[in-house]
This record gives structure tokens, C-alpha cells and sequence, in this order.
């Protein structure tokens, strides 16, 4: 009874109707009772102190005071119209004006009775006066259900304004709602969880984030929402995880066999570091296990996961499996394969490759071998989880970048046999240990957090647009020493809107200053036709072209040795994490790499702060905390699309130590009662039923 109240359309809550209740669902997608509750203000204005109008020293803040009008007079024709009313307390006078809804004002105030009186005075012909102030009468706010000490101020929009829903409209109808509802609101938590932790019961947070009586109970009702939040987000995370380790069998690798051994002994081309030893022996007792593997790899641009899920493979192949490995785009599939088929090119592994633009003929044949287990291993595109492409015994899934893909996407691949083949998924984005912690919280983490041996660190300069002619000595010099260059820009061609120095232009700049042949330069970009883009990337890596022109459609996988600059252009258009996958792209030979960040003349203090966070540390991780502090979750690994922060109150950063506060309880939780036996967890259990039932998909992984 209680769930179906809050799950009330809203247009059936008194003062909405069907016009307002389109408006709710348009503007701010409230559907229902429980949206409009969990619709909570960004701020408050404080109404708890009643100042006498003797008091009022100056311009510019919201006062409150308590009196009674002794006159009033309506002035003026048509659009002057406006209504005056002389209000008194026992200090003095003020005069207040209302130009609109002068019938509602006059009905309240005709019988001048005590009121109250809220708004910023102001001095208009040497007296004070208070234009469009709130009214309430004194009998009205002792009868409320709920605290008007503190007004709560909501995010509207124009049109929702033109609606009739400004913020004191939302106010209203939230004081509606909660006289109906507050009283039935189910509790979530135990009364031992409440007690222990000293925390707000829900239904009284509910009322007080609302319309709190004073800040310690704004504090605490902020506090409960937000232990809420976060305490559900581990403990689903973590029970997915439970159930993939109990119910989840996986295909036992038991064997280390000859492919991966001979392939360790004989042609491997460099030593593993430990991080990679580290993460391959992780990997095999996962995979060892009997049990489904569901394992995120980490590793920061240029670590060698390539390498390790390449050794993951062929434990696969020892076992008499076979593995796919899924790209987010054609180029870095096509690099996949050329340098998964180099490194394997004395090994008696047959790899295959599918994209979307696989002709038909070679599809057939592809298809064949891969049903009579002819193809051992396969790389290609999202076209891999195509309805026609089957396996004969599919054993491992290795995800490239795999927050570029959408969750049903990704979990296409794991149907593609009876048992679920064990998952890898590797990103090349470091993530900050709070947002890992919340957002992989079902997964298994490995980390490669070591670069391979030999590698210098890439050099980091900011440039401006003064120095432009001093950047372009340093690119010839460069190519003079046999080097090539990437460019990257944020646009194509030139917008109105935008001053950003677009690729066209920057191809005409580039043809004027590098006028001889020993500078020829190529383009690449996300509008080309896929065997455009491929043959300038060709051109570049076959070094038939020293400089590439390219938007950020290189930002991922490129591995071009030679390549040993990379300029980026308008850098303060990019986000950091965008910035080090990009600068990721140099460095991987043996000479000194540069990345010069070119920035308009003009930065503002923020940009300054990304930039030379960019200079000082080639640390993902760190970049990576300092990119979730500026930026916000949202926005990094596509957590947005995959609806694990559906956050109205938590914070990752300013609430790091409630994130690990609340996935610790959550672990106690899972462990001293994993199927929740115990009654008095039973509120705790219907709730997180409810949640993981809207959430299906993620049983496998988020």
C-alpha cells in the first residue's frame, strides 16, 4: 500500500493536474510522489529569525517581520497598476508594493490580521519599501505540517516558470505532498543501523531536507539521504559480486599449457614487469577457479594490457577455448589485430578479424572457421556481438576501452555461450579509488601501475599562441632528426560560435610553414569514410607523411613508435583525462617525447590550474583525482549512460570517507548475514530487492 501511494502519478497530487504534471515530467523528469520527494531544494533561506523593521540598516538581504497592515490603496490604470499597503510592528513603518496578483493579495490582507512578512527592503524616495514580498499569516504557519523556518529555494526552468512552477510553486505543492505522505514513508534501515549510527529516521530526513527547523537538522537530513545513497550503491555492487562468486560457474582453466609457456619462453618480445606478473597470476586464479570471471584491468596508457590479455588468450587456447577482443572503434580493432598477429606470428594461433566493413565473402568463410573452431582468437568491433557470428566455444571476452560500449552492447558478448565466458575489461583511463570503488564495486580490480622498462617519460610544455613560431622551429628540428608529429584539434571547420583554431585552417598553416616535401602532411578525422581515415593513418605510420592532423578520433590505441610530439591545440578544451589518453599516443619508442599543450593567450584560472596540472605529473591516477575534483563523476567512463550514479546528494570527492565507510558496512553486512536471514535486516533487504530489480542488467557486469 505505502510503495503504491509514492508511486502515484503526480498530476493526482492536489494543485498539479495534467498541465503542471507534463510540465514535471518534461522539465525535470518527476513522474510520481517519489520523484517529486527526492526532488530536494539546492539551497535554503533562512526564515527562523523575526527582525523588527527599527532594525533594517541597509539594502540586499531577505528579512523577515512580524506586523500588521493598517492601510491599503490600489494605484494606477492597466499596466501601472499596482497595489500599496502600509504594514507597521511596534518599531516602525514600511511600505509594501505588490504589480501583481493584486485580487489574491488584497483577499489576504483586507481583514489586517497579523501577518508575516518576507523579502529584501529597499529605499525608494528616501523610505523603505519591500517590493513583491511573501505573505503568511501568523495562524497559518503555527498550523503547518512542517518547519517554514528555513525557505527551500528548488531549480526550475523558464518554461516550468511560465507554468506556474517557479520555485515557491514547488514549495507548495512539496508542503502538499508531505502532509500526505510523511507519515506512511517506509523506513530502509534497521533500528539498530539508526541507533548505532546516531542517524535521522527516513521520513523525518524526507521532511527536514525540505523544510528543516534548523541547520543542525538540515546537517543531519543531508547526512541520512546521503549514508542512503551510498550505503545501497555498495551493498547492490557488492551482493552482484556475491552472487556471481556462488551462482556463477565459469569454464575451469586448469591448464597452463604449451601456448603459454612456449610463447613466456621463446617470443615473448620484452620482460613482463611486476605489475604484469602480478596481474596475469591474479587473472589465473580467476580463471582457475571454476567460477566466472568478471575482472576490470587498469593500466595507464602505454603499461602493456595489450600484452596481458594477449597471455590471458592463450591460457584460453591451452583450456580448448577460444577468445574474442572487442574495440570501441575500426582503427584501434585494425591495430589490435596487426600487432596481436605480429606478436603471435611464429606461434600456430590463427587470429581472426570482423568490423563492420568485412566484405561478405570473407565474412562466410570467417564465420565457418569460427563455428569448426578454426580461429582461435577473434578481434573486431562492436560487429561482434552480431546475431550471425557464433563460437564454437567461447571461453573469454577481453573489452577494449569498455565504457565507450553501452551495457546491453556488452552483454551480448557473455550470451554467446551456455556458460558464461570469463570477462576482462581493460581501460586505459586511471580512475579515482572512490569512483572505482562505487561504480566497479561488482567487479574484481587489477591495476598494472608500472611502465615498461626503458620508457622516458614524456616532456609536458604549455604553449601559447605568441609562441607559436618558436613551436613550429621545434616541429622542423624534430622531423630534421627523423621524428613525426601528431596535431590534434577540437573542431573540424571553423565554428561562429567557438574560437577554436579548427583542423582545416590549421591544415592551411601548417602547408604554408612546412612547404617542402620532407614535410608532407596527412588528415584524419571522424567525418572520413573509414577507408579514408585508414589510409591517412597508413600514410603516417608507414612514415610517408611527418605530420598527422587529426581530431581526437586518435585519442585511443594509435601506436605509431616514431611519432614523438604531440601538439594539441585550444588544450583547454579538453578535458585532463582526454588530454592524457591523447598525450598517451607518443612515447612509445625509445628517443624523448614531447606533448606541448597550445592555449589561447587569454586562460581563465581554471584552465591555468588543468594545464599545469598536465605539466607537473604524467601520473594518471593523479590526473584522474584531479580530473573527478574539477569535473565531477559524470562525466568520466561514461558513468552517466551506465546509471550507477544516479546520485542527488552524495558527493564523491567532499564524501570520500562515507564511500569507504558505507562499503565497509555493507561488506560487515554481506558477511555476518549473506542472505539476510536476520529480521530486523529485513527493511534493508526489501529495499535493496526493489533497487536490483530495476537494475536486472548488471547481474553479469556494470
Amino acid at each position: 500500500m505505502t510503495v503504491n501511494l509514492l508511486d502515484t502519478p503526480i498530476e493526482f497530487l492536489k494543485g498539479v493536474g495534467p498541465k503542471k504534471a507534463e510540465l514535471f515530467k518534461k522539465e525535470f523528469e518527476i513522474f510520481n510522489y517519489q520523484d517529486l520527494l527526492e526532488y530536494y531544494p539546492y539551497r535554503h533561506i533562512d526564515k527562523s529569525k523575526i527582525y523588527q523593521l527599527s532594525e533594517i540598516q541597509s539594502e540586499g538581504a531577505y528579512l523577515q517581520f512580524k506586523g500588521r497592515i493598517t492601510s491599503y490603496e490600489i494605484l494606477g490604470e492597466k499596466f501601472s497598476k499596482r497595489l500599496v499597503a502600509q504594514f507597521q510592528d511596534e518599531t516602525g513603518k514600511i511600505e509594501l508594493v505588490w504589480f501583481n496578483s493584486l485580487r489574491w493579495v488584497e483577499e489576504l490582507i483586507k481583514e489586517k490580521k497579523s501577518l508575516i512578512v518576507f523579502g529584501k527592503p529597499t529605499l525608494f524616495n528616501r523610505k523603505w519599501q519591500i517590493t513583491h514580498p511573501e505573505l503568511l499569516d501568523t495562524q497559518s504557519q503555527a498550523d503547518s505540517c512542517v518547519s517554514l523556518a528555513f525557505q527551500p529555494l528548488y531549480n526550475t526552468s523558464e518554461k516550468a516558470k511560465k507554468g506556474g512552477l517557479d520555485s515557491r510553486a514547488i514549495s507548495k505543492l512539496m508542503i502538499t505532498l508531505l502532509t500526505q505522505i510523511k507519515d506512511i514513508i517506509p523506513e530502509h534501515l534497521s533500528q539498530s543501523y539508526i541507533e548505532k549510527l546516531k542517524l535521522l529516521r527516513l521520513k523525518e530526513a524526507l521532511e527536514h531536507i525540505h523544510y528543516p527547523k534548523d541547520n543542525e537538522m538540515l546537517s543531519r537530513a543531508k547526512l541520512r539521504i546521503k549514508f542512503d545513497e551510498l550505503f545501497f550503491t555498495q551493498l547492490k555492487l557488492l551482493k552482484i559480486k556475491q552472487i556471481n562468486a556462488t551462482k556463477s560457474i565459469g569454464f575451469p582453466f586448469k591448464v597452463v599449457g604449451e601456448s603459454f609457456n612456449t610463447y613466456y619462453k621463446n617470443f615473448l618480445p620484452f620482460e613482463l614487469t611486476n605489475a604484469q606478473k602480478r596481474v596475469i597470476k591474479e587473472i589465473r586464479a580467476d580463471v582457475g577457479s571454476g567460477r566466472q570471471m568478471n575482472r576490470l584491468l587498469q593500466g595507464d596508457v602505454g603499461s602493456g594490457k595489450t600484452i596481458t590479455a594477449l597471455l590471458v588468450m592463450l591460457i584460453a587456447k591451452d583450456n580448448g577455448f577460444q577468445s574474442c577482443l572487442m574495440a570501441p572503434t575500426e582503427i584501434l580493432a585494425t591495430q589490435h589485430f596487426e600487432s596481436i598477429k605480429k606478436l603471435l606470428k611464429d606461434m600456430p594461433v590463427k587470429v581472426g578479424y570482423l568490423s563492420g566493413s568485412t566484405k561478405t565473402a570473407d565474412r562466410r568463410v570467417l564465420f565457418e572457421n569460427l563455428q569448426n573452431g578454426s580461429i582461435d582468437i577473434l578481434i573486431g568491433t562492436h560487429a561482434l556481438i552480431e546475431d550471425q557470428v557464433k563460437f564454437q566455444n567461447l571461453g573469454l571476452v577481453v573489452i577494449d576501452e569498455q565504457h565507450r560500449f553501452g551495457v546491453e552492447q556488452r552483454a551480448k558478448l557473455w550470451t554467446k555461450n551456455e556458460t558464461s565466458p570469463h570477462i576482462l575489461v581493460m581501460t586505459a583511463t586511471p580512475i579515482p579509488r572512490t569512483l572505482a570503488m562505487t561504480v566497479y564495486g561488482d567487479l574484481d580490480i587489477s591495476v598494472i601501475n608500472e611502465l615498461p622498462k626503458g620508457r622516458k617519460p614524456i616532456i609536458t610544455k604549455l604553449m601559447y599562441d605568441r609562441d607559436r613560431l618558436s613551436l613550429f622551429g621545434f616541429m622542423k628540428k624534430q622531423i630534421e632528426e627523423g621524428r613525426q608529429i601528431f596535431v590534434v584539434y577540437p573542431l573540424i571547420q571553423e565554428s561562429e560560435k567557438m574560437d577554436l583554431f579548427d583542423l582545416m585552417a590549421g591544415y592551411d598553416l601548417m602547408t604554408y610553414h612546412f612547404p617542402l616535401p620532407q614535410y608532407a602532411v596527412g588528415i584524419v578525422h571522424g567525418k572520413m569514410k573509414t577507408d579514408e581515415k585508414d589510409f591517412g593513418m597508413q600514410q603516417f605510420i608507414q612514415k610517408k607523411t611527418q605530420i598527422l592532423l587529426s581530431t581526437t578520433v586518435i585519442e585511443v590505441g594509435i601506436d605509431v613508435p616514431n611519432a614523438s610530439v604531440m601538439v594539441i591545440e585550444n588544450a583547454e578544451r579538453f578535458g585532463l583525462s582526454q588530454l592524457h589518453q591523447l598525450r598517451g599516443r607518443v612515447g612509445r619508442g625509445a628517443d624523448q617525447s614531447y606533448c606541448i599543450l597550445m592555449a589561447g593567450d587569454k586562460l581563465s584560472h581554471e584552465s591555468k590550474q588543468r594545464l599545469n596540472a598536465m605539466v607537473s605529473t604524467n601520473d594518471g591516477f593523479e590526473i584522474a583525482n584531479i580530473d573527478l575534483r574539477l569535473r565531477g563523476p559524470g562525466d568520466i567512463q561514461g558513468t552517466r549512460q551506465s546509471g550507477v550514479l544516479d546520485f542527488k546528494l552524495a558527493d564523491l570527492i567532499h564524501d570520500e570517507k562515507l564511500v569507504g565507510f558505507t562499503r565497509k558496512l555493507a561488506k560487515e553486512l554481506l558477511e555476518n548475514d549473506p542472505n539476510f536471514q536476520n529480521p530486523e535486516n529485513k527493511p534493508i533487504f526489501d529495499h535493496l530487492k526493489n533497487i536490483m530489480s530495476k537494475n536486472s542488467i548488471w547481474g553479469k557486469i556494470s
